[in-house]
């Protein structure tokens, strides 16, 4: 039996989804094709009507994540996306955050066209966060540095037992270490 564009297009936009989530989770490698098929209620057979292979659908699935980054902070102010960022419920929420936060260091060890897909999305959180600085003397530097020291927070408080006093310090020490940062380039 023969699927609809649309139930095909459906089925390919659930894949990227599901695999959004799971590869934030569970990371590249701890994702298998089979089992993301099964949660995605397809046949494993099915996954390369979709997809060329794993990479094409890595790209995908980045995509997506950055998108939803890019528009779950797109109506706050800078400050206040320092505070969601670089937060327990950020960090907590491995699934649902930031792809720079959760698959970085598994991106430079990917081929360079999917790592490329990497780069733009970095360059458009790097972008959201400039604008927000606009009118700011070294709006760019300003913005790349406070990324990297958000993905970083997230990143070493990730890496802590969840219970750990150290997790929640990192997180405390450079969400105020942000906002310093922006007082002092005001």
């Amino acid at each position: 039996m023969r699927i609809t564009k649309e139930k095909k297009q459906e089925n390919h936009d659930r894949i990227v989804a599901i695999a959004a989530e799971m590869f934030r989770e569970r990371g590249f490698d701890g994702v298998g094709v089979a089992d993301l098929m099964k949660v995605a209620g397809l046949t494993h057979g099915g996954f390369y009507n979709h997809f060329a292979s794993k990479e094409a659908l890595i790209a995908e699935a980045a995509t997506k994540g950055f998108v939803e980054t890019s528009e779950r902070y797109a109506d706050y102010a800078v400050g206040d996306v320092i505070d969601a960022y670089i937060s327990r419920p950020h960090r907590d929420a491995r699934g649902q955050g930031c792809p720079a936060a959760a698959l970085s260091g598994e991106a430079a060890r990917l081929p360079d066209d999917t790592r490329a897909v990497f780069g733009e999305g970095i360059a458009g959180l790097f972008a959201a966060l400039e604008q927000g600085l606009a009118g700011r003397p070294d709006a760019r530097a300003h913005a790349i540095s406070l990324l990297a020291q958000a993905v970083g927070a997230v990143v070493l408080s990730r890496a802590c037992p969840d219970g750990s006093s150290l997790a929640d310090e990192i997180l405390d020490t450079c969400r105020a270490d942000c906002h310093a940062a922006l007082e002092r380039r005001a």
